[in-house]
């Protein structure tokens, strides 16, 4: 479900004209729908209702400080990979307590930044880190609570690069590990150990790999529970799967009938960390045709936006629908829509069936809203697009486009030279 729809043969964001918004603000722009966002929320903790899960926005999904303070007002909590990502999260008005600080590689200063703001949790992903957050929690005489990121080994039958479950994988402790490291908490001065954490993947569009997950994780939480009475807690991570081609994920109350009743029945509060499926299909990607060019045997619709706007189709081959604005009459064709970078691997779709197209006409990418903005670059020396928030029949920018200066905001052709 999303609110981008077409009216009188022009594409609209709820009550808005997204004509209009590239008239007003120019293109490339990422356009997100307040309504679909707090909607897809809504849903969300209606399914797992029961639970009274504590839902920790994914914020790496899309991490735009309008975004999080509209979840914030919700009533989410947020995952976190960073300090930066903390800062953003007190700039939103989010809640410190409601934080869980994830990812494998936290320095001493981000540790301690999380100590002093008051986050929930950490999350555990090795024996070194864990040592490291035991010094710094003890020697500011504080106590850090804890969770061990566990490691399945389950297949969530997703895109390699976003597989994060199996145990090749440079996420997570296997079993036994988790067990060894469970075994030395009691010991440790700065650390409270208060549950496990999983995440398996993204984009996961069938309910069995978390069926598995869910199994494999409640029985060793099961099994250390007796040694360590303050294991009360599991996070069972996020990664479910979004609509990009329409029909391919199952709904929010799918995945909420299979997880529910093992969770309910094993007496653990829950965590959950839904990031893509909160704002994916909450945004697209404006861009403007600049030219349409017939090369051998294929047509090339070069417009503005380019890989480093939107990586993903570089990145996964990732497929997000395009479709024209306003659409001119006429047979539809194949063509591959492109961009201005320079590289080949410099494309938003490829062989699309798109009906005639003309430079200056409008094209919408969609399911734009995760892992769009987040993931861009002024690679080749373009400035980063602008993001713009629709509310009803209103639109913010809640990000002004980037401009030349920015480009080289920070740097400095003649540096202060020292000796090392």
């Amino acid at each position: 479900m999303d609110d981008f729809v077409a009216r009188n043969g022009r594409l609209w964001a709820e009550g808005v004209s997204l004509s209009a918004v590239a008239a007003r603000v120019g293109t490339p722009v990422y356009v997100y729908s307040s309504n679909t966002l707090l909607q897809h929320f809504r849903r969300l903790k209606e399914a797992y209702a029961p639970l009274r899960p504590s839902i920790r926005y994914a914020m790496k999904a899309n991490a735009n400080l309008a975004i999080l303070r509209l979840l914030a007002k919700e009533g989410a909590g947020f995952d976190v990979v960073s300090r930066g990502e903390i800062f953003r999260v007190l700039k939103a008005g989010g809640e410190p307590s409601a934080i869980d600080f994830a990812g494998v590689g936290k320095r001493d200063d981000e540790i301690a930044f999380a100590l002093e703001t008051g986050i929930d949790t950490f999350n555990v992903e090795s024996e070194g880190e864990l040592d490291r957050i035991d010094a710094v929690a003890g020697g500011r005489g504080q106590v850090a609570n804890v969770a061990l990121r566990v490691n399945p080994d389950v297949d969530p039958k997703t895109h390699v690069y976003i597989t994060t479950g199996k145990k090749e994988s440079k996420f997570g402790l296997d079993f036994d590990r988790a067990r060894r490291l469970a075994a030395t908490m009691k010991a440790r001065r700065g650390v409270r150990f208060l549950g496990l954490h999983v995440h398996i993947g993204s984009q996961i569009t069938e309910v069995q790999p978390y069926r598995e997950m869910v199994t494999r994780l409640l029985s060793l939480a099961r099994e250390l529970q007796p040694s360590h009475p303050s294991l009360v807690r599991v996070n069972i991570g996020g990664g479910f799967g979004i609509h990009y081609r329409g029909g391919e994920a199952p709904e929010i109350a799918e995945y909420a009938r299979a997880l529910l009743p093992p969770l309910l029945a094993s007496g653990f509060a829950v965590h959950m960390e839904p990031g893509r499926l909160l704002v994916g299909n909450a945004g697209v990607l404006l861009t403007r045709v600049l030219y349409v060019k017939e090369g051998g045997d294929r047509r090339f619709v070069i417009v503005d936006a380019a890989m480093n706007d939107l990586l993903r189709p570089s990145l996964y081959s990732a497929f997000h629908r395009i479709e024209p604005l306003e659409p001119r009459p006429g047979p539809e064709s194949p063509a591959d829509v492109v961009g201005p970078v320079c590289e080949s691997g410099d494309f938003l779709g490829k062989d699309r069936s798109l009906p005639p197209l003309l430079p200056a006409d409008l094209l919408a990418v969609r399911s734009a809203g995760a892992y769009g903005f987040v993931m861009s670059s002024q690679y080749n020396a373009r400035p980063r697009a602008a993001e713009v928030l629709v509310s009803g029949d209103r639109f913010g920018v809640v990000r002004r486009r980037e401009t030349m200066e920015d480009l080289v905001r920070g740097e400095t052709a003649d540096p202060e030279w020292e000796t090392a």
